[in-house]
């Protein structure tokens, strides 16, 4: 039977909202990132890289990194589509997908794991605290790059919501709270993030998907 491995973090909130999207429930048990119980042997054993989210497979075996258990999950259960019912879908969906974590999730990550997250991560990354503000600019200035980018909406596939507003948006989110907020003035992301936040699956995504592990 396919079980997740949840985290309060925003890589596992990705994939709960996607969950929610796709109207798939999935049993999850929860992993404690903040006392470092993904660093422990025992999820170790589940998955090396020692990140979560992640997916036992029914044969047992663990699928890590939440992009591609999103594409697995999308290929077992492709109604509703949040990648693309077509190979073009799909291939725009990735292009606003890569452009979202090359150019700006992946800034926020490390810039919270050098600056606000230093005292947790510094035990167990290199970490380079001088690299933070910068990494915050950075991500800045892409978001309004992207803003650019924007089509005429109301989601960055047009009329399509995706996997690619998903990973924007929680990482918009999780940036809100953790000293890295965004210019709600920007004149697409502004109305988009808020468009994405009144879906039900936004306020959802927050609690995780199990309170208690299963047994």
């Amino acid at each position: 039977m396919m079980l997740i491995y949840d985290a309060q973090s925003p890589a596992p909130r990705c994939l709960r909202m996607f969950l929610l999207e796709k109207q798939l429930q999935l049993p999850a048990t929860t992993i404690d990132v903040m006392t470092g119980e993904n660093r422990q042997t025992p999820y170790l054993a589940i998955n090396p890289a020692g990140q979560t989210p992640a997916l036992r497979l029914d044969d047992g075996t663990t699928l890590a990194e939440a992009v591609a258990i999103a594409e697995y999950l999308e290929e077992r259960h492709p109604e509703p589509a949040l990648i693309g019912h077509t190979p073009e879908q799909r291939a725009q969906t990735r292009q606003w997908w890569r452009r979202v974590e090359l150019n700006i999730t992946e800034f926020i990550h490390n810039a919270y794991h050098y600056a606000e997250g230093l005292a947790r991560f510094e035990p167990r990354i290199p970490v380079a605290p001088e690299a933070a503000d910068g990494l915050k600019r950075v991500a800045r200035d892409r978001l309004q790059w992207l803003d650019g980018l924007f089509g005429p909406g109301p989601y960055l596939c047009g009329e399509r919501f995706t996997a690619a507003d998903i990973w924007l948006y929680v990482w918009l989110d999780f940036g809100e709270s953790v000293n890295q907020p965004f210019d709600h003035g920007l004149p697409r992301i502004g109305p988009w993030f808020e468009r994405v936040a009144a879906r039900p699956s936004a306020a959802l995504s927050r609690a995780l998907l199990s309170s208690a592990r299963p047994a």
